[in-house]
């Protein structure tokens, strides 16, 4: 794992232990979240309404992040916390929540 960082981010969708069987996850991500959420993000936040047409017009993508929590989050909300880069492409670990 690598140092720990600062992540803005906005969750779009939550997978509670108990649903890992109800999706096609990786069985590194179902092992290395056991007994913990994975929140599915939009990093850096909500955009406003001009920064979402600016990346359109740009062909900007979004980018998503999964998180590995302990805690339970809103759909919808703004999360700050301090996580841990995994071995697994865009999966961090939540080391704290700000």
């Amino acid at each position: 794992m690598s140092e720990s960082a600062s992540v803005r981010a906005e969750v779009i969708h939550i997978v509670a232990p108990e649903e890992f069987d109800e999706y096609e996850l990786e069985p590194e991500l179902t092992e290395r979240a056991s007994g913990q959420y994975l929140l599915v993000c939009r990093k850096g936040g909500s955009p406003s309404w001009l920064d979402r047409i600016k990346m359109f017009l740009r062909r900007e993508a979004i980018e998503a992040i999964t998180l590995v929590s302990d805690e339970r989050r809103e759909e919808g909300a703004e999360i700050d916390v301090t996580v841990t880069e995994t071995e697994l492409a865009g999966v961090y670990e939540v080391v704290s929540a700000d």
